[in-house]
């Protein structure tokens, strides 16, 4: 699944591409994709004669800004936006096509079919589901720190588990938590209430450094992440322990291992992280 580095980089290819087209219309061929209006004719006609204005972000969601709306879009696992000419052909596994005025079209293509889209009115979006759920995204000038740290200090689950709570911190997925806690030599199943003040700031801060490099790399591409100019992200060559098991690790030389934590597959260095 796209994380906040990869949900960025596409944000940013993306916006060069379709700022300040209107749309003519929009075909839907898979209509579970559509969340909100429930009415997937709705859906269209609401989108017809609006232009993208602006590309915004919060978490993992792409917050397209329209004259009217904002169409909140949630990739999933293998959600992927193209633009293309009228004339090209349309790949298997398209399922929304958004064509402009100008003749080009915006293709989403999800193999898995698990992305969503809701279409709200403007000025709605952070008051209504899927925005209301999520805690705050890391870059947030409304990231509240104290905040953070009572629901991290107060919790009997592991720290993994904390972070990868959306509603807790936005924007993290299991790359970025391991890359983070490796960082902060913080052991991934240490529960929330044995972790003091500046080791939850030391966690922000790694996450925000980690997060950072990986955007100015374009991402990582484990899979199938490409950006919307079809190019790959390229952090997976800075990565400490994500998919390095069995590697030497970058500062100790010991190995690193992977565990399971909450279900979720963990690399650690034993070594780096008591």
């Amino acid at each position: 699944m796209p994380e906040l580095p990869e949900v960025e980089t596409i944000r940013k290819t993306l916006l060069e591409l379709v700022r300040n087209k209107q749309i003519d219309e929009v075909k839907v061929y898979w209509e579970n994709i559509i969340k909100q209006p429930a009415d997937v004719q709705l859906f269209k006609e609401m989108l017809s004669g609006q232009t993208i204005l602006d590309i915004g972000r919060k978490g993992k969601f792409l917050l397209f800004e329209l004259d009217n709306y904002t169409l909140i879009s949630h990739l999933r696992m293998e959600g992927k936006y193209g633009v293309y000419e009228q004339h090209e052909p349309v790949l298997n596994h398209t399922h929304v096509i958004f064509t402009f005025t100008d003749g080009s079209e915006l293709r989403y293509k999800d193999v898995r079919k698990f992305g969503t889209m809701h279409l709200v009115e403007k000025g709605t979006a952070s008051q209504q589901r899927p925005l209301s759920q999520l805690g705050p995204d890391p870059f947030s000038p409304a990231f509240d720190f104290d905040q953070f740290f009572n629901k991290v200090h107060k919790s009997e689950r592991t720290i993994k588990s904390i972070l990868l709570d959306q509603t807790v911190i936005a924007g993290l997925g299991n790359i970025y938590v391991d890359e983070t806690l490796f960082k902060a030599g913080i052991h991934p199943e240490r529960k929330g209430t044995s972790l003091s003040r500046d080791e939850v700031s030391n966690i922000h801060q790694k996450a925000v450094d980690t997060l950072e490099l990986a955007i100015e790399q374009g991402g990582t591409t484990i899979r199938s992440y490409v950006n919307s100019q079809g190019q790959i992200g390229m952090f997976q060559q800075e990565l400490y322990v994500y998919g390095q098991e069995k590697e030497p690790c970058k500062q100790c030389g010991g190995p690193i291992t992977k565990i399971k934590v909450g279900g979720r597959g963990t690399h650690i260095c034993l070594n780096c992280q008591k």
